[in-house]
């Protein structure tokens, strides 16, 4: 998935110059302020903490574990303790239930997080196909995923997440307004096919394992994706003191596909 830039910008007025000038930037420093990333599926609860890193710093992804992290099922009222791992990331084997609302209460140093997610229906994915496709530059295989919508409803929005390998490679959110017949197909554009062009990143070589993730999610989560999308921090998705970050409890939909760049079909 994509990781979010946790930065608070200064916005300067500037007046047109007919002459050069140095300019010195000055910001106020602040706290480090807890950054949650928390999920919630059917195959389990994970939870990690982090800090925002000031400006003039590199990145810090160190995760937290001075913490103590409760999920509760609000439709019966029962409790969750979750215990951090050797990673650092707090788990519980958690089945999560589809209709049920959840709430995640996160206390550390005397400060209390507090948020709710009710975990929607599943989706399934129907098809996933690479295609390769002609761009002005080379051929670019795009990824075509398939995968139903209730469409009985309006509104839903889901979270489409792609792993290479296991590991993150790309994400999109998306609104039901392109279903069709209860189907949604959406496109990605992965690797091209001159890999001495491509990025590391996003290069797909022979044996790649591509594997999708499907979860539904609200309309306040999807906008807070399309603000991490835009460099922005987002809504408050959290009540209680100030903090960054996402609850969600979804059930998930998985497929995955091997990339074999020979067998893919051009379009």
């Amino acid at each position: 998935m994509k990781s979010a830039i946790y930065i608070i910008f200064v916005v300067l007025s500037l007046s047109l110059l007919s002459c050069e000038k140095e300019l010195d930037f000055k910001y106020n420093e602040i706290d480090p302020i807890l950054v949650i990333e928390a999920s919630l599926s059917q195959d389990g609860a994970k939870v990690s903490l982090t800090e925002t890193t000031p400006m003039n710093e590199p990145m810090d992804r160190t995760r937290v574990t001075d913490a103590e992290i409760t999920i509760t099922d609000l439709e019966n009222n029962m409790d969750f303790v979750l215990a951090a791992d050797a990673t650092g990331v707090f788990s519980r084997d958690i089945n999560g239930i589809p209709g049920h609302m959840y709430r995640i209460k996160v206390k550390r140093n005397g400060e209390e997080y507090e948020s709710r997610s009710l975990m929607g229906s599943p989706s399934e994915i129907k098809s996933l196909e690479f295609n390769w496709i002609k761009m002005p530059y080379d051929h670019v295989a795009v990824l075509k995923v398939a995968f139903t919508d209730d469409a009985s409803k309006q509104g839903d929005c889901y979270w489409l997440r792609i792993y290479k390998n296991g590991e993150a490679y790309k994400w999109v959110a998306i609104t039901d307004d392109l279903s069709v017949n209860g189907v949604i197909e959406e496109v990605v554009m992965t690797s091209r096919k001159d890999l001495s062009e491509e990025d590391e990143k996003t290069a797909l070589r022979e044996g790649d394992v591509v594997s999708v993730t499907v979860a539904p999610i609200s309309r306040e989560m999807c906008d807070y994706l399309g603000e991490i999308s835009n460099n922005s921090n987002g809504p408050r998705l959290f009540s209680g003191s100030l903090c960054l970050g996402y609850f969600l409890a979804a059930p998930l939909a998985t497929s995955s596909i091997t990339f074999e760049s020979e067998k893919i079909p051009y379009f």
